[in-house]
């Protein structure tokens, strides 16, 4: 299961296929209701997706969504994926020239890696936070890996091609080792 960026109650939700009928919701609502009009006092899951329904969405968030889905429009998802792996696998032979290849934790298959890769050091936190500075923008993930990813439709190989050389630099300069790159915020 996975929250399409607006997290539980925001609207989207993914559910693999053969799971669907598995779900039980932690949010539930009258719309996700197997009978909504029943007025019953206990909560039946509906069929299918359906069941994932806690009411109607925000409309703003929806609108803005719906937009944002626009940009797939004549695309074939073979082809997104596709350049998934190329801008990944190209991003990952970059910190491989540039000598930084074995901190990759990354599976290097295709068949194994999604759209991002993460590398591992041990000030990783503070990797992130310099790398940011930089207009590189990744995620720090416990205890010790530096996540990016790679958005196929406006993510260019020039633009992982920049990012291996600026985690490249600042690991190399250790300008994670700034003070300011250290202290740690709640969200990364």
């Amino acid at each position: 299961m996975k929250w399409l960026c607006g997290g539980p109650g925001a609207g989207w939700l993914y559910v693999r296929p053969d799971l669907i009928e598995e779900l039980e919701p932690s949010f539930v609502g009258w719309q996700g209701h197997a009978r909504p009009f029943a007025m019953e006092g206990g909560f039946e899951p509906a069929g299918g997706i359906t069941r994932a329904r806690v009411g109607t969405g925000p409309m703003l968030s929806i609108l803005a969504l719906e937009a944002a889905l626009s940009a797939y429009d004549g695309l074939l998802l073979a082809d997104v994926r596709a350049r998934s792996l190329s801008l990944t696998r190209f991003f990952v032979d970059c910190l491989d020239a540039l000598g930084h290849g074995e901190t990759v934790v990354t599976p290097r298959e295709d068949d194994r890696r999604g759209s991002q890769v993460a590398v591992s050091h041990p000030e990783a936190y503070a990797v992130v936070q310099a790398l940011m500075t930089r207009g590189v923008v990744g995620d720090f993930r416990e205890p010790d890996l530096v996540r990016l990813g790679f958005a196929p439709l406006y993510v260019s190989h020039l633009d992982a091609a920049e990012a291996a050389v600026a985690l490249s630099e600042v690991v190399e300069h250790q300008e994670y080792a700034r003070d300011e790159f250290r202290s740690r915020a709640t969200v990364t």
